[in-house]
């Protein structure tokens, strides 16, 4: 099986819940920068820079900042990669400026053979009353094969 085929199969393992997620209220977009590295085999860790865009555009965009582990098999070179998320919650008051802040864990798959795909479907932040929903697969390049579990340790910037 070759490594697209093989990413598109872990992607779809996803799909029941990010189907699941979807019952949430839409509050904004997160877009965030992932620097570049390798992984571990066993798993990796990279630096993250983020920008949330509330739905509400009388709002204000705010930057956060963070760290993405990943668990399971990692194996591989990537340079930086882009990521948009739906930030979902059960209601639309539960959100507050530097809400998105906390602690996130979920499942990931991507692959890359010089451009790559992948997707994460995280949830917790503040109270653990947010969900993080892939709207787009990520796009990266390097070539690196990636399954398990995320922790994505948000931060804001203000």
């Amino acid at each position: 099986m070759n490594i697209r085929a093989l990413t598109a199969a872990a992607i779809l393992t996803l799909a029941p819940a990010t189907v699941h997620a979807q019952e949430g209220v839409k509050l904004g977009l997160l877009d965030c920068v992932v620097e570049g590295g390798a992984g571990f085999i066993i798993g990796s860790t990279k630096d993250v820079s983020c920008t949330y865009a509330p739905a509400d555009e009388a709002m204000p965009a705010e930057q956060y900042f963070g760290v993405i582990s990943k668990f399971g098999l990692d194996i591989g070179v990537t340079g930086a990669t882009i990521m948009q998320w739906l930030v979902l919650a059960p209601a639309p008051d539960v959100y507050e400026p530097g809400a998105l802040a906390g602690d996130y864990v979920g499942a990931s798959a991507e692959a890359s053979a010089g451009v790559g795909v992948g997707a994460n479907l995280l949830v917790g932040g503040s109270d653990e009353s947010f969900t993080l929903q892939p709207v787009s697969v990520q796009t990266q390049t390097g070539v690196n094969l990636a399954l398990g579990v995320t922790s994505f340790e948000l931060r804001s910037a203000q």
